[in-house]
């Protein structure tokens, strides 16, 4: 179920986003890319984010900040453009 809902939220966002600058890593369910501005194609991206399952299902329902889930290590971003502050959250949860 986990698993299902990672692949679905990375497919939302490739869809909200498109693009290539930008790495999206949910080990081990998924990885896309997103988000419009210069593509990589070989080797390491410059543009990686990289979280777990639980704090990536946080973030796109609004439960999880970006900032204070990158603060406190649960996200690890590299590159000025990977940063996704601005397109999360997916969804919103009521309360």
């Amino acid at each position: 179920m986990i698993a299902t809902a990672v692949r679905y939220t990375l497919e939302e966002l490739m869809t909200r986003a498109p693009g290539r600058s930008v790495e999206v890593r949910v080990p081990p369910f998924g990885a896309i890319q997103c988000i419009e501005g210069p593509t990589h194609t070989r080797g390491t991206p410059p543009n990686v984010v990289e979280t777990d399952a639980v704090t990536w299902l946080g973030l796109v329902t609004g439960q999880t900040d970006w900032t204070q889930a990158r603060d406190q290590g649960s996200i690890r971003a590299s590159g000025n453009r990977a940063d996704l502050d601005d397109y999360l959250p997916l969804f919103e949860t009521k309360a």
